[in-house]
């Protein structure tokens, strides 16, 4: 396997921060110019000019709003999801089955977004002030709910799940869980070279739905020992609890969030004219608000997230006793999804959810 040029990697990873912060610039300067704008409010008359029903006036003001912004941030999801990878030869994928991903990840969307906006809005008016803490367990319910079908129902519509056939490599994975009080309703691999070039594994689900998953590109360049050092990693994940630490952290995380942002979206309402918390025109206000927390809280997320894999690489290595393949494993990995292996500090910090590959071989020799 060939390596890319180092040049090209700093490039690719440069235009992929540039393009995604200019996304989030984009769609942030949207929302608010169409609230200091007063457009909102041309919008939820025109929602209203349909039905009569707030409910349905909100779907429709919703619509309007998300067409609005799909328009706009259109160019550069393209640009960055399609051109750049082909640029760099990453995506397997035509133009049409592009398209096609990207409106089938919509579609899925909307069937569980809908039912969150609605009793959102049903909480907004009912309980006013007090809104986020009704919501914040309703998420809480959501998000582990999701976390248990999504491996059953949502994952199938995006990939081919293909149990593992009974392999050297099979047993080595069983070996590894026999360990641990983990049970894993099955090990898959998935099509995930019908949209990439890129190596990827994942383990998914909880309670009777967990699954590992290991895409066909990790099968067809990783050899054995490698393979075992991803699945023990994914192991160590579920062996440190991270996935319901995850949980918790984001539980706190969404009541904090939405505690903050209610009483900021209920100070600043009288700015732009709003007189109730329930209006509809006035509800990207709270969007503004949501996104600013979420600025300011990702890079403590992504510390959190980082400390999670130094500790998942440590478990790996410790079940396999094979620093080489470990090494190997991620230096592979680096080369073939065109990863920065020694990022600048800062946007380390700040946008990385994983260490850069060189800090994680450092610690693994140093285990």
């Amino acid at each position: 396997m060939a390596a890319p040029n180092q040049d090209d990697v700093k490039r690719y990873n440069k235009t992929k921060l540039i393009v995604s912060l200019a996304g989030m610039v984009l769609s942030f300067t949207l929302i608010l110019s169409i609230l200091i704008s007063g457009y909102t409010f041309r919008i939820e008359r025109f929602a209203f000019s349909y039905t009569s029903s707030p409910y349905l006036a909100l779907i429709i003001f919703t619509a309007v709003l998300g067409l609005i912004n799909g328009i706009i941030s259109f160019p550069l999801g393209f640009y960055s999801g399609y051109i750049l990878e082909h640029k760099y030869h990453l995506s397997n994928q035509s133009l049409r089955q592009w398209l096609w991903e990207s409106a089938k990840g919509f579609l899925v969307s909307i069937p569980i977004i809908l039912p969150l906006l609605l009793i959102f809005y049903f909480f907004i008016v009912s309980f006013e002030l007090y809104w986020w803490l009704p919501l914040g367990m309703v998420l809480f319910i959501f998000s582990i709910g999701l976390s248990r079908i999504a491996p059953i129902l949502i994952l199938p519509l995006f990939y081919k799940l293909t149990p593992l056939d009974h392999s050297t490599l099979k047993e080595k994975i069983l070996a590894l869980t026999k360990s641990t009080t983990m049970y894993v309703e099955g090990i898959y691999t998935f099509n995930l070279s019908k949209t990439t070039k890129k190596a990827n594994a994942a383990f998914t689900g909880i309670g009777k739905s967990k699954r590992i998953l290991l895409g066909d590109t990790l099968m067809e360049n990783f050899s054995e020992d490698e393979i075992e050092i991803v699945f023990a990693h994914e192991l160590g994940h579920y062996s440190h609890g991270h996935i319901w630490k995850g949980i918790l952290v984001g539980t706190i995380s969404i009541f904090l969030g939405l505690f903050l942002t209610a009483q900021a979206y209920h100070f600043s309402l009288a700015w732009f004219g709003f007189t109730s918390p329930s209006q509809i025109s006035a509800l990207p206000l709270l969007t503004v608000w949501l996104g600013v927390y979420s600025l300011i809280t990702s890079p403590v997320s992504n510390i959190l997230s980082r400390k999670h894999e130094f500790e998942a690489d440590r478990y790996a290595i410790k079940c396999t006793n094979n620093k080489p393949a470990f090494a190997s494993t991620m230096q592979k990995l680096a080369s073939m999804n065109m990863a920065d292996t020694s990022p600048h500090p800062l946007i380390e910090f700040l946008f990385y959810s994983h260490p850069s590959i060189e800090k994680r071989i450092r610690a693994a020799e140093n285990c």
